[in-house]
């Protein structure tokens, strides 16, 4: 899977990174808004991994933009923003999934498998 990874923490950003390409996927990270949508705008993309807090934003603003432009490509957002509201949120600006700051790397990647196979 081509994946575009939004993450502004360059720990936790190596950490995803580097976790999802030893899953056997290609990756582009950006860790604003800015650089994202440019990527978006150059490349397709199986799947997006979206931080909410970012330097230039939020990170639904991007996820309302895919969905303006009718694009369904799949997005889980990972943040550690827990609040109820804030998955409520997601899930109406269409999210596919939503995982709380710190998690495991292997819910992602079970997370991930489950998204490419029902995309299937």
């Amino acid at each position: 899977m081509n994946v575009l990874l939004v993450e502004d923490n360059v720990d936790i950003g190596d950490a995803i990174a580097a976790h999802v390409i030893a899953d056997g996927n290609r990756v582009d990270w950006c860790m604003n808004l800015r650089d994202a949508f440019r990527k978006l705008l150059s490349k397709k993309y199986d799947l997006i991994l979206l931080d909410l807090r970012l330097p230039d934003g939020n990170g639904l603003t991007l996820l309302e933009d895919i969905r303006g432009g009718n694009d369904d490509v799949p997005v889980i957002i990972m943040t550690a923003q827990d609040q109820q509201s804030d998955r409520l949120e997601g899930m109406v600006r269409g999210t596919n999934d939503f995982l709380v700051k710190p998690f495991d790397l292997a819910e992602l990647s079970n997370r991930m498998r489950l998204i490419k196979n029902c995309t299937r």
